[in-house]
This record gives structure tokens, sequence and C-alpha cells, in this order.
């Protein structure tokens, strides 16, 4: 077995993995990145791509903003339609000039990746077998093979990029993890084609056929979604089929202006809250979706991931440069405050934009679940308080701090 060393060992090439590792080097911190499939296939994830500014910041620290600046699109505000009624959030009116960047999920990673590269940092592909070990010790390892040879790799610290379905989470004893879990009765199909989006800011849409939101990626390529039951599949979705669907659900003067074309992918995404508590074990750290999941109606993802690696990288900081190692305990109740805030808002927005019809809209509950939520959308909607406070949250909600040294118990 061949032994190889790194300060820190990111399971997981995805955005924040790559984000991790990059801000790490840019202080001297040495790492290496394992992903168990191949860096094309991580660029063929289609993901979310509204970007909060401390996640901007984060990548400008990174030294890799120059694209995101050159071909991202501010968006200073978005739409939520009621039945065809528009109402437009000013979020830099109303959370004091905060903004948010469009910019593709798949664009960061490339950028990321090339960034790495031209630095000469080590990122294994396609390993298998990958094993954490000695995770509660002062001196963890990664075991697994690559190209047909078996590796250990001796770190001081692991960080789990890897995933909701990665071997990061259940490296932690079953008896010592919470997970929190709520599954929603749809998926969002969505359609990635090279038009030109249907509006320059966002419209999220709650309509009596179901949900829909007209996105995009660039000014010539969009991305929209309807809400569909989890039996749909793909095929029962021809092209025509779903830009027909798609019109009926956008406000009349969107829809007049929706140019269609042959989808590019497709795809069906269920949706679910989860979180895992703790988000930490011994020296062994949980990033992104390795330890929470969130529906994409509030975009707060790869958001979430972003803030995480941003506690993590402050947490690692100061164990190199101040040789303060009691810190690392600070990271799972700090990050976890954050995550439960996106989750929360997340469940909010889906609550109140989607169609339940698992709760029966013929029956009491149904009804009066689907009428409590028309009220909360029409009262926040109607007041600058009200979307004030939706405003605050899409933005994002500032990044805490690690507690001082010198007022830690």
């Amino acid at each position: 077995m061949k032994i190889i060393k790194a300060q820190v060992a990111v399971i997981g090439a995805g955005p924040s993995g790559l984000l991790l590792g990059q801000l790490l080097a840019k202080q001297g911190i040495s790492n290496i990145i394992l992903e168990k499939v191949t860096g094309e296939y991580v660029l063929g994830r289609i993901r979310a791509g509204i970007l909060e500014q401390g996640f901007v910041d984060l990548v400008r620290e990174a030294g890799v903003v120059d694209r995101m600046v050159a071909e991202g699109e501010v968006h200073e505000g978005f739409n939520i339609a009621i039945n065809g009624h528009c109402v437009r959030i000013d979020m830099k009116k109303l959370s004091d000039g905060d903004s948010v960047v469009c910019y593709g999920q798949v664009e960061i990673t490339r950028d990321l990746m090339e960034a790495r590269q031209a630095a000469g940092l080590s990122t294994y592909y396609e390993v298998e077998g990958v094993k954490l070990k000695n995770v509660t010790s002062d001196n963890p390892s990664v075991t697994y093979t690559h190209a047909g040879e078996k590796y250990e790799l001796q770190c001081d610290y692991i960080a789990g990029c890897d995933g909701f379905h990665g071997v990061s989470r259940p490296t932690i004893p079953a008896e010592l993890r919470i997970e929190h879990e709520r599954i929603y009765p749809f998926g969002w199909l969505g359609v990635l084609s090279d038009t030109p989006p249907v509006s320059d800011e966002l419209i999220y849409c709650k309509h009596q056929r179901g949900f829909a939101l007209a996105s995009m990626r660039s000014a010539t390529r969009s991305r929209y979604y309807i809400q569909v039951p989890l039996s749909d599949r793909v095929e029962d979705w021809p092209d025509d089929a779903f830009w027909d669907e798609l019109k009926k659900r956008l406000p009349p003067e969107a829809a007049a202006r929706l140019v269609t074309g042959p989808s590019i992918e497709k795809s069906i995404a269920p949706l679910r809250s989860f979180i895992c508590e703790p988000m930490q074990y011994g020296n062994l750290f949980l990033v992104g979706d390795a330890a929470h999941i969130v529906p994409p109606t509030g975009a707060k993802g790869l958001n979430l991931a972003a803030s995480d690696v941003a506690t993590l990288y402050k947490v690692l900081l100061r164990v190199y440069k101040e040789g303060d190692k009691e810190c690392i305990k600070q990271y799972s109740e700090i990050a976890l405050r954050r995550v439960w805030h996106g989750e929360r808002f997340s469940w909010w927005m889906t609550n109140m934009l989607h169609n339940f019809d698992d709760m029966g809209s013929h029956d009491l509950e149904g009804a009066t679940f689907a009428r409590f939520m028309e009220s909360e959308l029409s009262y926040y909607l109607a007041s600058q308080a009200g979307q004030k406070v939706i405003a605050e949250q899409y933005v994002g909600l500032p990044y805490e701090e690690l507690a001082p040294l010198d007022t830690r118990s």
C-alpha cells in the first residue's frame, strides 16, 4: 500500500470540496481531494446557480472569481406570481444593498477545477473503496484504490464533501446521529434549453395547476421547472407538453414572451428536507449535501454548502495559524445554526408556493392547510415588512464568526 500525506483530506470534488481545497491551498494548508467519479461526470450534474454574496466573496478569496464577474448576472430582485399576478421582491432595497448572482453550478465547478489544476494541486478521480479510519484520533486516514493501486492518505482532518450518498456521514456511528427528514409528495421537472430567458429576473409561480419557476443560466440559456407528481417519468413529458404546461402556469405577459426550443437536458428531481446532527465526529467534518439537503425553492442548497465551507475554513485557519485545536468544537454548532435557518426558509417557501395534493384537496385538513398557505403568502407579499423578511433570507443571512479565543468557556 502506497502512503501519501496531506494536512486535510477532502472527500468529494464537487463545488464545496473544490472551494475548500482552493481556500486552504491559498493559505499554505496542504490538501488532497478524492472523488469516486470522473471529472466529466461531476461537470455533468446540472444544478442551481443562484449565489448569495457570501458565496461570491468566498470564491473571490479563493482567487477564482474572474469568469463569474465577467459572465455572471447580478440580480437585485425576483418575482412571485400568484395565479398570474406578479409581485417583485426588491432584494437590494429591502436588504440594505445586497443582491445575488446568477452563475451556473457547472461553471463554478469548472472554474475551480481549472484553478486547482493550474496550481498543481492533487485530485484523484475514479477512486474506489474509500474508507475513513481513526477519525476520532489525532491520526485519521483514508484508504482507497486508484488505478489499481491501494493508497493510504494520512492526514490531520477529513472534510466530508461527498454528498448525501457518500461514505462520510455513515462513518459517524448511527447511535450518535440524529437525522431529520421530510419527503415532499412531488418533484420538479426541469428543462434546460438554449433559448433566451422569459424574464431578466426569476419568477416563482404559485398556480392552481401547480408550482412553476422561470430561471436562467445566461442571456441565451434558460432553466424552467414545473411541479409534477412523483409518479411521473421524464418520458411522460415530451418537450411540447412541457412548454404547453409551463405557459399555463406563467403570468400571461411572461407566457407571451416565452421562446421555446429543444431541451438539452430534462430531469425530474424529488424534493426533500434532510439534516444530520451533529456535523462533526472527532476530526471528521460533514460539509454540504453530506449533512443536509434542502428543497430548491429557496435557492439554498449550494449556498448552505458554501457557509459550511466558510466555517470549516475559519476553523482550520485558526488551528494551523494560531495552534488553537479547541476551536474545532465550534464547527457543528455554528454550521447547524445557519443550516436550520436555511432549511426553515426553504420549507416555508415550498409550503407557500406548491400544491400539496397528498393532504387531500377535498377534505378539511387539506383544504385548511391550503388556505393557511394562501393567507401566509398573501400576508407577506402585501407589506414591505413582509417582503423584507423574504428578501433578507433570500440574499442570505450573515456568516457567523468563531468565538474569540479569550471568551470561550
